[in-house]
């Protein structure tokens, strides 16, 4: 037998391969470099923009051990950009920078805010503003995707004054992505009759409609800004008129069900008379939910321990909110933005400094983070979705 064993080696053309194993393969890339595959050939183009592998790719990067922070921030000559940090690394180093995706030098569009991520789309809108341009859109920065939403049924032109808020999020039962728009018309209002107008996005169908009259309950929002999402459900901090007393509360909507629901807020003295409306945000905890309050003083938070369990809410602390020692230097708390994975509530103090709270130790940590007024923060993952979609959409590379 010859010791020069030759060994047949079969080369097999990437083209050759089984969708499965190159599915398996492109998994594993990173974004970027999907997109160059999508240049290599149709075959290539087509699998990669096919919804099922967008899918297949949004599970594998929720199953990677990468955590990822978004935060929009404000530059020194005051253009807003956005950022993605790394929580796995104690000083959140940054990840990626993404410029804001509006290139026409339109002042209304420069009104538009984040309001939310959701499986790697940022929800951005300035429709509540009295402005001619404005709208929703959905921006995934890792793919350069930027999508506008059609107008919706309710507008300034439509129907008049309103106030409102949004919600983004994902319905699990449909696997669809869906805004949520509500609004309290301003024309002949009532605070103890009047209900909010709802009507609902759907990414599959591209369009709005309508929410029956009668399921939103009677209340107003709270305010307009950053929504919660979570278990499948949007919510927002509201109020209604009863018995001559003001009652706050968290109004929940189900994604998949389309239904309201109500979560009760703990009990605050002096907060009963209709002068007495307390401002407050809801935040993800965990996978439960937090409230915030600030009153003239102190920053009050509560942790709903249980999810949906109002015996459940527990106070966790009170903050002063001026003259205190920050590393050296006395600065005051402007807001709470929201919770690290590990349970590190972040605060923003007046100068724009970005800092973190240790709940269980109590330790304050300065991220080196210069935020503005306003600044999100929120969990965010890499995806490929709204790769698939061309109507209506623009690059933003």
């Amino acid at each position: 037998m010859s010791d020069n064993t030759t060994t047949n080696l079969i080369i097999i053309p990437w083209e050759s391969l089984p969708d499965e194993i190159l599915t398996n393969i492109f998994v594993f890339l990173p974004i970027k470099s999907i997109i160059i595959c999508t240049s290599v050939s149709k075959a290539w183009k087509s699998l990669i923009k096919n919804p099922t592998f967008i899918s297949t790719h949004l599970h594998h990067s929720l199953n990677k051990n990468q955590n990822l922070l978004f935060i929009s921030l404000r530059s020194e000559n005051q253009k807003e950009f956005y950022a993605l940090h790394n929580e796995d690394d104690a000083d959140l180093t940054q990840h990626a920078r993404f410029d804001y995706p509006f290139h026409a030098p339109d002042p209304h569009n420069k009104k538009c805010i984040v309001v939310g991520s959701c499986n790697g789309l940022l929800f951005l809108s300035n429709f509540f503003r009295a402005a001619p341009n404005n709208g929703f859109y959905l921006w995934n920065p890792c793919v350069g995707k930027l999508l506008k939403l059609p107008s919706p049924n309710v507008t300034y032109a439509t129907h008049g004054a309103f106030r409102g808020s949004s919600g983004f999020g994902f319905d699990p039962k449909t696997k669809d992505y869906k805004v949520v728009s509500v609004v309290t018309l301003l024309e002949n209002f009532d605070l103890g009759k009047t209900r909010p107008q709802v009507e609902i996005y759907t990414l599959s169908t591209g369009q709005w409609r309508m929410l029956r009259t009668g399921l939103a309950p009677i209340c107003v929002l709270l305010r307009s800004g950053p929504q919660t999402f979570i278990n499948g459900a949007l919510h927002w901090v509201a109020f209604r008129v009863s018995d001559n007393n003001l009652h706050n509360f968290v109004l929940v909507f189900d994604l998949g069900e389309e239904d309201f629901h109500e979560i009760l807020l703990p009990e605050f003295p002096g907060h009963v008379g209709l002068n007495r409306l307390m401002s407050g945000s809801v935040s993800v905890y965990r996978n439960s939910i937090a409230f915030f309050r600030q009153d003239n003083d102190f920053l009050h938070m509560w942790a709903m321990k249980e999810y949906g369990v109002v015996s459940s809410w527990t106070k966790v602390f009170r903050l002063p909110l001026s003259n205190l020692d920050f590393f050296g230097a006395s600065d005051s708390i402007q807001r709470a933005l929201g919770f690290r994975r590990n349970g590190e509530v972040i605060l923003k103090l007046d100068g724009g400094r970005l800092i973190s709270l240790d709940l269980e130790t109590g330790e304050f940590k300065d991220l080196r983070i210069m935020g503005y007024k306003k600044t999100i923060v929120d969990y965010h993952v890499e995806s490929l979705v709204l790769l698939d979609k061309a109507a209506n959409s623009e690059d933003t590379y």
